[in-house]
C-alpha cells in the first residue's frame, strides 16, 4: 500500500510540474522583459532554482510559492508599465481617431490599448446585465436599475454614469437577437434590453480631458446563427426618414429596421431606438454645452452595426454641431462587427468626418459578412459592375485585425463561437504589440475572463468554461422557506419630456 500511495505522489508530482512549467512558461510572455527590474530578474531565478532533495509533496509546496511568487512579480511589473502611460487629457484627440490612427497602430499605442480595452468592457457590460435566461419573467432585460448599473458589475472605477437604457422592439426578424421568457407572465411583452448611454463623472471627465459621452450597443454573444437572420438586402437609408442627401447609400435592411423600428403598445420601445439615441444625445450635448465633449459609440457584434448606424445618423443630422458651430467629434469602436452598408455609406461617413476603427479576430466569420460575393476586397472593376446590387457591401474605417493563434493562452482550435467571444478579443487586444511582435499581456488582464461565455482557455489553465452564472440561477428563500425569483424594481422607460426632445428635433410628428 505505502509503495503504490508514493507512486501516485510521485506521478501527481510530475504531471503537476509538467502542468506548472507550462504554465509558468506561458507566464513569463505576461510581463515584458524590459519591466523586469534586475532584483525581479534575480528573485525569478532563486525561486526557479531546482531543489532536487525535495519530496515529492514538497515540490508541490513549492511549485506552488513559485506559482504565487511569479504572480506577485507580474501584476508588480505590469503596474508599474501603467504608471509610466502618458495622459489621455494630452492625446485624447489621436485615441479619438482625428488622424485615423495614424501610426498608434503598428506598434500598438500603449494609451489606444488602454483606452480600446476600457470601451470594449463597456461593450461587454452590455452582455453581462442581460438576462438571458428564458426561464427568468425577466428574461430580455437589464438586470440592473441604471442607477446602480456600474457598481452592479463592478465597474465603479470606470467613473461613468448611465443617463439611459436603450431599447428595441422584439418584432423584428432577428430570434438570436432577442430573448423573450417562457412564461406567460413577463416584463415585456415587446421589448428587449439594447445598451445604455453614459457620461464621465468630473474625475474622469478631468482624466480624459473632456466630458465623454458613451452609448454602449448590446449585441449577440452565443450565436453566430443570427447571421443567417439577417436579410441581406440593402436599401437606402433614407427610406426610414433618415436623412440623406444621396439615395444611392445603402444599409443592410434588418439593421435599419432594428434601429429605427417601435412598438406604440409597449411603453419600452414606444419610441424607436433611434428616437431615444437622438434625444438623449441632445439633452446631454445641451447639459454640457460650455465643456470640451467627445461622443464614443460601441458595441459589439450586431451591436457594432448599430453602432456605426447611430454615429452616422448623429452627424448626418447635424445634431454634434454645437450652437457656437464647434462639432463635437463622433468616434466609434466596434468589436467584432459585419458589414452594414454599401460603399456609397462608406463614402458617405468618411465625408461626414466619422471615425471607425474596427477591432477583430481574423478567425471570426461575422466580420466577414454580409457580403460574402460582393465586398471591399473584390477587384474594383468586379464592385463597379455590382455596385447596383442588393449584395454588394463595403466595411468602413480602419481595420484592426488580431489572431487568436498568436496568444499562448488560448486552444487553436477551438469551437468558430470562441473566435467572436468580445472577452477573448480584449485579451488578444491586451497582448497585441504590433505585427510579428510577440504576444505579451501589457496589463496583466486575466486570462479567465476569456472563459466567462466559452471554452477557448487551453485546459491546462484548469478554468472552468462559461463559469460566469447567476447564483442559484437567481432563486432565493423567502421568509417562510420556500424558494422564488425574487421581485425586481421597474427600469426606466422614458423621460416625461421626451416629446418636447422630440419637437426640437424635428422628429415629434415622424413616422418612425
Amino acid at each position: 500500500m505505502a509503495a503504490s500511495i508514493s507512486n501516485t505522489l510521485i506521478s501527481l508530482s510530475k504531471t503537476h510540474e509538467a502542468t506548472f512549467r507550462s504554465s509558468t512558461q506561458t507566464r513569463l510572455f505576461s510581463t515584458p522583459p524590459s519591466s523586469l527590474t534586475q532584483n525581479q530578474k534575480s528573485t525569478i531565478k532563486l525561486i526557479a532554482r531546482n531543489n532536487s532533495s525535495f519530496s515529492s509533496i514538497g515540490e508541490l509546496e513549492r511549485e506552488q510559492q513559485e506559482h504565487e511568487a511569479m504572480h506577485h512579480i507580474s501584476r508588480k511589473a505590469n503596474s508599474e508599465e501603467h504608471q509610466r502611460l502618458p495622459n489621455v487629457t494630452d492625446v485624447w484627440r489621436e485615441i479619438h481617431g482625428e488622424n485615423d490612427w495614424a501610426g498608434l497602430l503598428d506598434p500598438m499605442d500603449p494609451t489606444l490599448r488602454q483606452e480600446l480595452i476600457r470601451y470594449g468592457e463597456m461593450a461587454q457590460a452590455c452582455y453581462d446585465a442581460f438576462d438571458f435566461d428564458p426561464f427568468s419573467k425577466y428574461c430580455g432585460s437589464c438586470r440592473f436599475t441604471r442607477r446602480n448599473f456600474f457598481s452592479s458589475l463592478g465597474m465603479s472605477h470606470h467613473g461613468y454614469n448611465v443617463t439611459r437604457y436603450l431599447y428595441a422592439t422584439a418584432n423584428i426578424n432577428l430570434p438570436n437577437f432577442f430573448k423573450q421568457s417562457r412564461w406567460s407572465k413577463m416584463w415585456s411583452k415587446h421589448a428587449n434590453w439594447a445598451g445604455y448611454v453614459a457620461v464621465s463623472d468630473d474625475t474622469t471627465t478631468n482624466r480624459l480631458g473632456r466630458r465623454d459621452i458613451t452609448i454602449a450597443w448590446r449585441g449577440t454573444v452565443t450565436h453566430l446563427e443570427w447571421v443567417a437572420d439577417l436579410m441581406d438586402f440593402l436599401k437606402p437609408i433614407s427610406s426610414n426618414s433618415i436623412p440623406c442627401p444621396d439615395q444611392t447609400v445603402k444599409v443592410e435592411s434588418g439593421f435599419l429596421e432594428l434601429y429605427t423600428d417601435k412598438e406604440q403598445n409597449c411603453g419600452y420601445c414606444k419610441y424607436s431606438a433611434r428616437e431615444q439615441i437622438l434625444t438623449e444625445v441632445k439633452r446631454l450635448l445641451d447639459m454640457y454645452s460650455n465643456e470640451e465633449l467627445s461622443i464614443t459609440i460601441t458595441g459589439h457584434s450586431l451591436g457594432s452595426a448599430l453602432a456605426i448606424l447611430s454615429a452616422y445618423d448623429i452627424v448626418e443630422t447635424g445634431l454634434n454641431v454645437m450652437g457656437d458651430s464647434r462639432a463635437v467629434p463622433v468616434c466609434v469602436l466596434s468589436f467584432s462587427g459585419p458589414r452594414v452598408g454599401n460603399v456609397r455609406f462608406k463614402e458617405r461617413l468618411e465625408t461626414l468626418g466619422v471615425k471607425v476603427l474596427r477591432v477583430v479576430n481574423v478567425h471570426d466569420v461575422v466580420p466577414k459578412s454580409p457580403g460574402f460575393l460582393f465586398n471591399e476586397q473584390s477587384p474594383p472593376s468586379v464592385m463597379k459592375l455590382a455596385e447596383a446590387l442588393p449584395w454588394s457591401y463595403s466595411h468602413v474605417g480602419v481595420e484592426l485585425a488580431l489572431d487568436h493563434k498568436n496568444s499562448p493562452f488560448l486552444n487553436p482550435n477551438a469551437d468558430a463561437v470562441c473566435a467572436h467571444n468580445l472577452e477573448a478579443l480584449l485579451h488578444l487586444l491586451d497582448g497585441y504589440h504590433g505585427k510579428g511582435q510577440r504576444f505579451v499581456l501589457a496589463s496583466g488582464r486575466d486570462p479567465a475572463l476569456v472563459n466567462k461565455a466559452c471554452d477557448f482557455l487551453k485546459d491546462h489553465y484548469l478554468v472552468p468554461p462559461n463559469w460566469r452564472q447567476d447564483e442559484n440561477k437567481g432563486m432565493i428563500r423567502g421568509k417562510d422557506g420556500r424558494w422564488m425569483q425574487p421581485e425586481r424594481p421597474k427600469l426606466d422607460d422614458h423621460p416625461e419630456d421626451m416629446h418636447h426632445h422630440l419637437s426640437q428635433l424635428g422628429l415629434a410628428s415622424s413616422d418612425i
